[in-house]
């Protein structure tokens, strides 16, 4: 062991210290904790920031793409859409009753609808990855496993929401999923005594399409948490060792 080396560094380490009672300005303070955090083998606030939302931008875009992708939904069993839950009693009737590629033509429909929409998402994601501080940061590198997910969810529903809607709203004719979901409902709707079912077949969609992307992102970022050889570069490696050091 360097006991000169190791002596060296912890009276620069106090010495910088002592220099934060000296500082009237946050920049100041600022540099010196990067200096102190260097000497410590640390990276430095820029370095956290700028890995973290580079884990992010990567992990965001691996996930927009797969799901993007012709059966990135509907080959997909994580996030593959079926039919609503209000409607499963109308899926298992149709199917009991020799309609069950009727309902798998919905089924197809509904899903490439989210794949027409997936792509849509990556500007979102871009700008809400631009927009963070670095309390936002701080709080994700350091936060649950899930924290980066979480910031998404809280952070970019509403504008996916928007974007996508009219989209898969387009897109579900496109593909004919409003017109099979039109013959899947007038079949069950002469069965008598049936309780009609009322769905609002874009929001629907357009919900689980964003679900989906949420699932994914969940994964890489699990991934990159975990899994070492996930961090491709000498940033990630650094800034996310750092995490495993503070846990």
């Amino acid at each position: 062991m360097n006991f000169p080396k190791l002596k060296t560094v912890f009276s620069s380490l106090l010495l910088t210290v002592f220099s934060l009672t000296s500082c009237s300005s946050s920049a100041q303070i600022g540099k010196l904790l990067d200096k102190a955090e260097q000497l410590a083998g640390n990276p430095s606030t820029s370095e956290i920031s700028s890995g973290l939302k580079e884990a992010l931008k990567k992990g965001t875009g691996i996930s927009v793409d797969r799901l993007s992708l012709q059966d990135g939904y509907l080959g997909n069993l994580d996030v593959k859409i079926l039919f609503p839950e209000e409607a499963k009693s109308v899926e298992n009737t149709l199917r009991s009753l020799g309609f069950g590629s009727l309902c798998d033509q919905v089924i197809t429909s509904l899903n490439r609808a989210a794949e027409d929409a997936a792509q849509e998402a990556k500007p979102i994601f871009t700008a809400a990855i631009k927009q963070m501080s670095f309390q936002d940061v701080q709080k994700i590198l350091l936060g649950e496993s899930d924290a980066a997910t979480t910031y998404f969810e809280q952070s970019t529903t509403a504008s996916l929401t928007e974007k996508f809607s009219p989209i898969i709203d387009t897109s579900l004719k496109k593909v004919d999923a409003t017109k099979y979901w039109s013959d899947v409902m007038n079949q069950y709707n002469r069965i008598p005594l049936v309780k009609k079912v009322d769905t609002d077949l874009t929001a629907f969609v357009t919900k689980k399409a964003i679900d989906g992307l949420f699932v994914e992102i969940a994964k890489e970022e699990l991934k990159i948490r975990q899994n070492v050889g996930a961090r491709t570069s000498p940033l990630l490696q650094k800034v996310f060792g750092y995490a495993d050091r503070q846990k």
